[in-house]
């Protein structure tokens, strides 16, 4: 898989960062509502980016006219996803899975730090793991996880165990960030999971 330019990079980040109103979403709107909506926007996603891999008249065109250059190329002719569908995907079943703020705050966590791990990593990351990603990727993907979860501690105090969990599931997220090429996992939809989970697993000991 050849890497995309950088400039390419920060388009996508920016992409990455408009869909923090997902977020928003899963704090003001009815769960079901976003369950929904999330889950029919990642079907009509996954059908439109199948659409443009098949080359369907008009639809290919206008998606690859916005989104074409910020794709991966994989270079095996095959279908992959964009991370729009996996991003949908863990804002359906975050919606699902975990009660206001968590989902919102889960969220938030994935869209801001695999933001800052990416751009950090590629601009700054000098000490690599074995795997290409950096030192500087992750702490800076750790960094904004944990201001996410102690932003949403001093908005909503909820208990410290609750607290405790977030921070356990933001380091949790971090490894499925470090490792996602490895595990064969998309991290768009793992790290609202982990962090979700860890908020859920400290509610269970209050």
């Amino acid at each position: 898989m050849s890497q995309i330019p950088y400039s390419q990079e920060v388009k996508r980040k920016l992409v990455h960062l408009s869909s923090l109103w997902m977020a928003a979403a899963l704090l003001l709107l009815p769960r079901l509502f976003c369950v929904i909506l999330f889950g029919t926007m990642t079907v009509l996603t996954v059908l439109l980016e199948y659409a443009h891999y098949r080359r369907v008249p008009v639809l290919w065109q206008c998606y690859d006219f916005f989104f074409g250059r910020m794709l991966r190329d994989y270079g095996d002719n095959k279908f992959h996803l964009s991370g729009g569908a996996p991003v949908l995907a863990a804002a359906c079943v975050s919606a699902l899975c975990f009660a206001s703020p968590y989902s919102a705050l889960a969220m938030a966590t994935m869209l801001l730090g695999d933001t800052a791990a990416a751009l950090i990593g590629r601009r700054f990351g000098k000490h690599r793991f074995v795997n290409g990603k950096s030192w500087e990727g992750l702490l800076a993907f750790l960094a904004v996880g944990f201001i996410v979860v102690l932003g949403g501690w001093a908005a909503y105090r909820y208990p410290w165990p609750v607290l405790a969990g977030g921070m356990a599931g933001v380091a949790a997220a971090a490894l499925f960030e470090l490792f996602n090429r490895e595990l064969r996992l998309d991290d768009n939809f793992t790290i609202p999971l982990a962090v979700g989970g860890g908020f859920i697993l400290g509610a269970i000991c209050v």
